[in-house]
């Protein structure tokens, strides 16, 4: 073994390195590559597990002081290109260097495919615009006084191939999305064809909420007949919608097989990762619309990418091209001159900002403290926190006694949808009391992590007799899947209650597609007890409360994004524990995800 290939192997004894980075740094050398290549490539696979794209060699993450050294010897920051090594992307090596950014050649054909994909979806859609007025002044009424920002997303999508709705909790996503639908529904109608068109998301929590959110606002709306019928009911997971292939990391959906539609909505688009994200758009049919809805402020996707905040992420002030302007303003009854920055972009013309929520009102401590973080303001924040005048929220101490205090308050809780188990209620009805309340928090080990807050929460039901003490299944036991498993159509995110069938045996019983499901626990894929749940794992969902525990000690995990998603998942009630140090760290640390698709997307 190689003096550097044992540094890199005690980095992955030490817990920096993950065995993969050092099999990876392996293959390079097996392959002649440079020991700077091999560093290199090492650190680069090392950056995906952190969620980045690639590393930046002008700006290196924090090492150990052994693998810092070894940059300096080596020389990183000289690093060039290698024959059948690093390239340029003109040819297949395991590694690309663009600029000062080095990425694996597979994420690096992400980025490009992604970005060429988008401005391509990006051009205006043959639309009467006459029509399209008539129909946004029937869904949205007439304008009057300040913009109405969601007849405006509607306006934008409705002309666009491809097009993104952000907007907070509460700003009418769904809702937008659709009237939107009845839209475009109406200009295939009258060119006497029905349009096929499939609503995905990435979780099945998160899709079922789609369905159950777009049903309601289709039962409202004054839409004919074939508007409504043309409207799908159910949505999918992106891994259903693309078909998984067991063992596989490939889709049946393709650019060979592409899916039969001809628009697909996909909510939470902020969780969707850049391999997840070329994946989709590789299987859409190049004449087929896409429109993403998400909340751009939300945490990126777990695995590498931010893909929708690159594409959010405007030059400057939110705007738009001189023509778009004025095409908003013949549809909106708004002024051009409000909305154009004069950006000579399709991107930034497909993409709509919803700026006012409905959930939260003034008097919304929920909604002040989310809009603080948002814009990383610590003094508005401590405000909010320690003002009288909310009655959604509090703020705890993390002390000894806080903490038993978080605690016992999760136990009173959970008792409610305990108590329906007892009673022997319908299993949705049980699901539904279950996810009334939710213990959030950022780590996932320790006694401020899922597995000790598992651990402790169960040991206090089982106290109060609510559940038993023994064996890892017993009755009332909420668990969340935690891998995909196409076989069982169980996905990552999804979450079962744990209860006896008609003869005493336990099954998981899961929600799907507006139908409950029993499954055997011996059939699950790998899943964990759900009494707390990390900020992560919570995207996709909403509760009447939140209980959000920060851990006393500062970590990099703790970031605005990561505050404001946990914040925002609480609809009626939030109770913060966690230290003044550690919430203003959390609000001054915006997460920074290296990449380079934002740069693709807005300087083409």
């Amino acid at each position: 073994m190689s003096e550097l290939l044992s540094v890199l192997r005690s980095r992955v004894d030490a817990g920096e390195l993950r065995p993969l980075d050092y099999q990876f740094g392996r293959f390079l050398q097996q392959k002649g590559a440079p020991d700077l290549a091999v560093l290199a490539g090492t650190l680069v696979s090392a950056e995906l597990a952190q969620g980045n794209v690639c590393l930046v060699l002008s700006r290196l993450p924090e090492l150990s002081p052994e693998l810092k050294q070894l940059t300096v010897q080596l020389g990183l920051s000289t690093l060039g290109l290698h024959a059948q090594i690093i390239g340029d992307g003109s040819e297949t090596t395991p590694l690309v260097l663009n600029g000062d950014r080095l990425y694996l050649h597979r994420y690096w054909s992400y980025e490009v495919m992604i970005a060429a994909s988008l401005h391509t979806r990006a051009a205006r859609s043959d639309v009467d615009l006459e029509t399209l007025r008539s129909g946004l002044n029937k869904l949205f009424g007439r304008q009057s006084g300040e913009p109405d920002w969601q007849k405006v997303a509607a306006a934008i999508a409705a002309q666009r191939r491809f097009s993104v709705i952000s907007g907070g909790p509460g700003t009418g996503k769904t809702t937008t999305v659709t009237k939107l639908l009845a839209l475009i529904c109406e200009q295939s109608l009258q060119l006497g064809r029905e349009p096929v068109i499939k609503l995905a998301a990435p979780t099945g929590k998160a899709a079922a909420r789609l369905s159950e959110s777009i049903a309601g606002a289709v039962s409202k709306l004054p839409l004919s007949v074939e508007q409504r019928a043309s409207i799908p009911a159910d949505a999918s997971t992106l891994h259903r919608l693309l078909g998984v292939i067991p063992n596989s990391h490939s889709f049946r959906h393709n650019a060979e097989n592409p899916l039969h539609l001809d628009l697909l909505v996909v909510d939470e688009a902020s969780m969707i990762d850049l391999p997840m994200m070329a994946r989709l758009l590789d299987a859409l049919p190049d004449s087929a619309r896409l429109i993403l809805i998400g909340d751009r402020d939300q945490l990126a996707s777990v695995e590498a990418g931010s893909v929708l905040g690159d594409i959010c992420r405007w030059p400057g002030e939110v705007g738009y091209s001189v023509e778009q302007a004025k095409i908003l303003s013949a549809l909106c009854d708004i002024s051009a001159a409000d909305i154009s920055q004069n950006y000579p972009s399709p991107l930034a013309d497909s993409v709509a900002l919803l700026r006012k929520s409905y959930r939260f009102h003034d008097q919304s401590g929920i909604g002040h403290l989310a809009r603080a973080v948002n814009t990383g303001d610590v003094a508005r924040f401590t405000q909010v926190l320690k003002s009288a005048n909310y009655g959604d929220i509090e703020l705890n101490p993390l002390t000894s006694e806080g903490y038993a205090a978080l605690i016992a308050r999760a136990v009173d809780g959970y008792s409610h949808y305990l108590r329906c188990v007892d009673d022997n209620a319908a299993p949705e009805h049980i699901l539904a009391q279950f996810n009334r309340l939710q213990l959030l928090c950022a780590l996932r080990e320790g006694p401020y992590g899922v597995a000790g807050l598992n651990e402790t929460i169960r040991s206090a039901l089982a106290k109060r007799r609510l559940v038993s003490s023994e064996g890892q299944w017993f009755s009332g036991r909420p668990v969340i899947i935690t891998r995909n498993d196409s076989v069982m159509e169980l996905y990552n995110g999804d979450i079962g209650i744990t209860l006896p069938d008609e003869d005493g045996n336990l099954r998981v019983w899961f929600e799907q597609s507006g139908r409950m499901r029993a499954v055997l626990p011996s059939r699950l894929p790998e899943h964990e007890t759900v009494f707390a749940m990390t900020v992560h794992k919570s995207q996709g969902s909403e509760f009447e409360q939140v209980l959000l525990l920060l851990p006393p000690d500062d970590s990099p995990v703790l970031t605005r994004e990561l505050l404001y998603t946990g914040i925002t998942r609480a609809k009626q009630s939030l109770a913060l524990y966690g230290t003044d140090r550690v919430f203003r760290q959390a609000t001054l640390r915006p997460t920074e995800r290296n990449g380079g698709l934002a740069d693709r997307l807005w300087q083409m």
